[in-house]
């Protein structure tokens, strides 16, 4: 029975990889800390709600963007990803208000 040998060779890190992936976590954990200082420093109502929809949908699209590439695709894709997700949040936002207007008889 032969035996053989494998020869594993490990390449040195990208660094600019490496500092690419730091940089969208400094930007995510931004917007988070900002979210916090939002959500714990004004009070309930239109406002709030509306900030964090609009930080939720640049999050979301920042996401999109970065790890799953679309940023370097072609900016329609982008947009064709994005755009029903906007129109699925503002639909929840929608039915969460008209919700607390429902009154039972």
């Amino acid at each position: 029975m032969a035996h053989h040998e494998v020869q594993v060779t490990v390449a040195p890190p990208d660094k600019a990889k490496i500092a690419k992936l730091w940089r969208v976590a400094g930007i995510l954990l931004a917007i988070t800390v900002v979210e916090f200082i939002i959500a714990f420093s004004l009070h309930h109502g239109p406002v709030k709600t509306f900030l964090f929809v609009i930080l939720t949908i640049f999050k979301a699209g920042y996401i999109v963007g970065e790890f799953m590439h679309l940023r370097y695709e072609v900016k329609v894709l982008f947009w064709a990803v994005l755009v029903p997700m906007i129109f699925v949040v503002w639909m929840l936002v929608a039915f969460v208000y008209e919700g607390t207007k429902i009154v039972t008889y």
